[in-house]
C-alpha cells in the first residue's frame, strides 16, 4: 500500500469521526407559492425530506425546480407557504442565516475562483471562522491554529470527494468534472445537514457522471447527509434517490419512490407527451 493510499484512508476514517451522531432535521416545504409578475412559477408545492435521505425534484424545463431552490436557500421568498428545518421555519431569512442552519447548496454553473482547489475550499470555511479580522491580519497564535485546522479539514473534503490529488492544483487546470466537484466540497466545507444539489452532473461525460454519483452516495453514507437533488439525468435519480417529487408548470404531479414515479400516468404526460394509455397525446 502506497504512502498517498494510506493517506487517503486516514483522511476518510478521520472525516468519518468528525460526522455528527445526531440525523439531521426533517426538511419540510409546505404550499409554497411564488410569482412574479404575475406569473406562478410555483404553486402550491409541499414535499417533506426525511433525515438522512435523498430527495430529487424533477421535471421539464421551466417546471420551477431551481425556483424551489431558490426559495429553499432563501435566494426568493415565497408569496405563500412555509419552509422548515426540523422545528426553525426558513421563509423569511437571509441566505446566510439559512446555510448557518446546515444548508449549504451547488449551482447549474460552475461558481469557483482563481487560485487552487485547497483556496475555494477555504473559501467555504470562512462562515465558521472565530478569529476576527485583527486577529486574522496580524497573524495571532490562536488565529494561526485556527487556520491550520481549518485547512486540515478542508483536506479531508477534499479526499472525500475525490480531490485529494488536486488539493493544491490551480483550479483552472482541472477537468470540468472536477471543477464541478470543487464546488460540491466547497459546500460541504460548510458543514451542512441537508445538501441542496443543483444538476450537479450536468455537461459531464459518462465516466464524470459516474463518478459523481458514487460521490453523492459516499456522503450520503460517511456524513448522514440529507440531500435534496435536482437533474435532468434520470439514471442517476433512479439510482441515488429514495423519494422523487415531480413538477410540472409550477405544480407537484406526482410524488413516490423512484419505481412508483417512473410508472405514474402524470409523469409520462409531462416528459414525453403520452396520455394514461401511453398513446401519443393530441
Amino acid at each position: 500500500m502506497n504512502d498517498r493510499t494510506t493517506e487517503a484512508r486516514s483522511s476518510k476514517a478521520r472525516t468519518t469521526e468528525a460526522r455528527t451522531t445526531t440525523a439531521p432535521p426533517e426538511l419540510t416545504v409546505r404550499d409554497v407559492t411564488v410569482r412574479f409578475a404575475g406569473l406562478t412559477a410555483l404553486d402550491g408545492v409541499s414535499f417533506t425530506v426525511a433525515p438522512g435521505s435523498v430527495h430529487a425534484l424533477i421535471g421539464p424545463n421551466g417546471a420551477g425546480k431551481s425556483t424551489c431552490f431558490n426559495v429553499l436557500s432563501g435566494l426568493c421568498r415565497p408569496a405563500s407557504g412555509a419552509v422548515t428545518l426540523g422545528g426553525t421555519e426558513l421563509t423569511r431569512l437571509a441566505p446566510h442565516r439559512i446555510a448557518a442552519l446546515g444548508m449549504a447548496r451547488t449551482f447549474q454553473n460552475i461558481v469557483t475562483t482563481q487560485g487552487t482547489v485547497a483556496d475555494n475550499l477555504m473559501l467555504g470555511r470562512h462562515a465558521l471562522t472565530r478569529a476576527g479580522f485583527t486577529a486574522s491580519a496580524l497573524r495571532l497564535p490562536g488565529a494561526r491554529r485556527e487556520q491550520r485546522e481549518h485547512l486540515a479539514r478542508a483536506r479531508e473534503i477534499a479526499e472525500l470527494t475525490g480531490l485529494g490529488p488536486h488539493f493544491d492544483s490551480p483550479v483552472g487546470l482541472l477537468s470540468y468534472g472536477d471543477r464541478k466537484r470543487v464546488e460540491l466540497a466547497r459546500a460541504l466545507c460548510l458543514e451542512p445537514r441537508v445538501l441542496l444539489l443543483d444538476e450537479p452532473v450536468a455537461g459531464m461525460n459518462a465516466a464524470e457522471r459516474a463518478r459523481t454519483a458514487e460521490v453523492v452516495a459516499e456522503l450520503r453514507a460517511e456524513l448522514g447527509l440529507s440531500v435534496v437533488l435536482v437533474e435532468h439525468d434520470m439514471g442517476l435519480v433512479m439510482r441515488l434517490a429514495d423519494e422523487v417529487t415531480v413538477l410540472d408548470f409550477g405544480r407537484t404531479i406526482a410524488h413516490g419512490t423512484p419505481d412508483e414515479v417512473r410508472r405514474d400516468p402524470e409523469v409520462l404526460r409531462a416528459y414525453l407527451g403520452t396520455d394514461a394509455t401511453g398513446e401519443d397525446a393530441a
